[in-house]
């Protein structure tokens, strides 16, 4: 069959490939791949910034966005032939730590979980693979195509649940929030923030195009300037971009009480000046709250599952600003002024 692999921390090391059929040992649950999202880490790892092969192995299996149709179950499993489904990519690690051993791999203490696509472990952008019935999670048949946007839904899904957690500690009754970033992230950090009856501002540069229009789309306030000028005091930020200047313009300027959830992650290499008494005084004195939050466990991916489950099919399908045939997976690292999400097709 035909994967995607590349030999990580080697840039120029991408090609598709003839592969083995996936092994017994990856799980009972047999699903052909029908598309697979591209995303920055992707990106990371072909350039040769990121990754880690299989154990044994020089290459990996890229792709951690999937979307499959299951072709063999085991009677019993939540799955069934037919079925459309998304694979959970992380998994705990061997030992396990505390975290790991109750199913919170995403908070993982030790560092020695693997991710599929990404660390240690193939991933899914092959014409078929072997997943167990735990790491397995069925979408609406719906969706179609557009359940492909399960994976990065599943990130904002856990973003959420850290803001209510953190917020909860006190009354919690939130109005307002902000999302920085009009990427994949922010657009469906600002999906759930919609179903949530808040009133929602994203950020970004562009002044027209796509992104803005998505964001109105939805019943949000799109805008290009500052936090303060867009909504002062906003409840609720979920960063998405990873920038320096916006991290700190999140944490200055969330209200009292409120949460900033980081999601975005920096690429580092960049002073900025800090007025770090200041912040740490309206932390303090305002009960403020920053926490970061990567990855998602099953948990997240099923809260992921219901919201594309209730959303606009339209609104969804504008998100997918392109699909590439296999065959030409290296065009959807090809950034197009108007991209959101690429996704390559694999499969039926």
């Amino acid at each position: 069959m035909k994967a995607l692999t590349v030999v990580p921390r080697q840039r120029g090391t991408a090609a598709l490939a003839d592969v083995d059929e996936p092994p017994q040992a990856d799980g009972e649950v047999l699903v052909e791949t029908v598309a697979v999202g591209i995303c920055g880490t992707d990106a990371e790892i072909l350039s040769g910034a990121y990754g880690w092969p299989p154990p044994g192995r020089d290459r990996l299996v890229l792709g951690h966005e999937s979307l499959g149709r299951v072709l063999e179950a085991p009677p019993g499993a939540p799955v069934a032939p037919g079925d459309l489904v998304v694979g959970i990519v992380r998994r705990p690690d061997p030992v396990p730590c505390p975290n790991c051993a109750v199913g919170e791999w995403d908070f993982c203490r030790n560092g020695q979980y693997t991710e599929r696509g990404i660390k240690a472990h193939d991933g899914y952008l092959s014409e078929r693979y072997r997943i167990t019935p735990d790491f397995v999670v069925k979408v609406d048949p719906s969706l179609g195509e557009l359940g492909v946007l399960l994976e990065p839904t599943s990130v904002v899904a856990k973003a959420w649940e850290q803001v209510e957690r953190i917020g909860s500690r006190a009354h919690w009754a939130p109005t307002t929030a902000v999302v920085t970033g009009a990427g994949p992230v922010g657009l469906l950090a600002a999906l759930l923030a919609v179903q949530r009856g808040l009133e929602v501002h994203v950020i970004d540069q562009m002044e027209r195009g796509r992104k803005p229009d998505l964001v109105r789309a939805l019943g949000a306030h799109y805008h290009t300037g500052t936090i303060e000028d867009a909504c002062p005091s906003p409840d609720a930020i979920i960063e998405c971009t990873g920038v320096g200047s916006l991290v700190f313009d999140a944490i200055e300027h969330v209200g009292p009480g409120g949460v900033v959830c980081l999601t975005g992650v920096s690429s580092g290499g960049r002073p900025i000046d800090v007025d770090a008494g200041s912040l740490n005084r309206s932390m303090v004195l305002e009960n403020e709250s920053v926490v970061g939050s990567v990855n998602a466990n099953r948990r997240h991916y099923e809260a992921g599952a219901a919201a594309l489950a209730k959303a606009d099919r339209g609104w969804l399908e504008r998100l997918i600003t392109r699909r590439v045939p296999l065959a030409e997976w290296s065009t959807a690292l090809d950034r197009e002024p108007d991209d959101v999400k690429v996704v390559v097709e694999v499969g039926r």
